[in-house]
């Protein structure tokens, strides 16, 4: 049997010589994240390795998931509005909700000192960067997953079709800002990452505290705060995520500070995520129709 290689020598050596930049701007990773992780960083032992700050706080995240799904499968348990069919279905327990909470925020200050650690004990690499952005990826579905467990998919939320566009926006973000990267050779960090972020810990917090039903009510006639929630998801990937990303490309090509690459190589990352989107929304169309 033979062996194919998959990473041509070229590629190996640009492992060696790979460095990693990216730029944060945004005042609240500045002047409150990024000093209290420098704190945090200080406490963690040098002989842990950073991938393994790197994959617990993975599994926080993991953790908030399966708990909810235990709870919540059918995700009808914020739902006043209860199909017959599904019998008796309990509200979600409020220390779940603390448990959430504290995972959460446990699972944003390893992510946050795992470069740190990598930094400091002088084991950073584009392999660990790797495996930290990998992992991060599986987080655009979990996190979003967990947090529409407390508005629920009945009333005064958002059917399961919008919360699947709901997903594919947070995706979308995630693989836009790593697309602008490779042609930029800077990873921008938005600046709705660690505010969202905040906020999550936030509305865990408080559901723990007066329960998912502080969560029932209309802003205004016909606007639910699901509907809320649902705008919330798309004003910060549209209003700011998704244009920074295209402008940061757009002068780098202007400035010539980029990699220059054609047009060809430059879009051709975002064909497979595209052919994967419309095949993914024709299976939910069609499913939803025979369903």
């Amino acid at each position: 049997m033979s062996v194919k290689r998959y990473l041509t020598p070229e590629q190996l050596v640009g492992f060696e010589n790979y460095k990693y930049s990216a730029q944060d701007t945004s005042p609240l990773s500045n002047y409150v994240m990024h000093p209290f992780w420098n704190t945090v960083v200080k406490i963690c032992p040098r002989w842990i390795a950073p991938n393994v700050l790197t994959f617990v706080g993975f599994l926080f995240t993991v953790a908030n998931f399966v708990l909810l799904s235990f709870y919540d499968y059918s995700y009808y348990a914020s739902s006043v509005d209860i199909p017959p069919e599904t019998g008796p279905y309990p509200p979600v327990p409020n220390w779940v909700w603390i448990v959430c909470a504290l995972n959460h925020f446990l699972a944003h200050t390893l992510d946050g000192i795992d470069g740190k650690q990598a930094r400091r004990t002088g084991t950073s690499g584009p392999l660990g960067e790797l495996f930290d952005h990998g992992l991060d990826s599986w987080t655009t579905f979990f996190i979003p997953a967990c947090i529409w467990s407390i508005f629920g998919r009945a009333d005064y939320s958002i059917s399961p079709l919008r919360f699947y566009f709901i997903l594919w926006n947070v995706l979308s973000c995630f693989y836009t800002s790593h697309w602008e990267k490779y042609l930029t050779k800077i990873l921008f960090l938005p600046w709705g990452y660690d505010i969202s972020q905040a906020l999550i810990f936030a509305i865990y917090l408080v559901t723990g505290i007066w329960g998912q039903q502080i969560w029932k009510f209309e802003i205004v006639q016909g606007i639910s705060s699901g509907a809320m929630f649902e705008f919330m998801m798309y004003a910060g990937s549209l209003g700011t995520s998704l244009p920074m990303s295209f402008w940061n490309v757009y002068k780098s090509y202007r400035d010539e500070t980029g990699k220059m690459l054609g047009f060809w190589e430059a879009v051709r990352p975002l064909i497979t995520p595209l052919i994967f989107f419309a095949l993914s929304t024709i299976w939910v169309y069609v499913s939803h129709q025979h369903h």
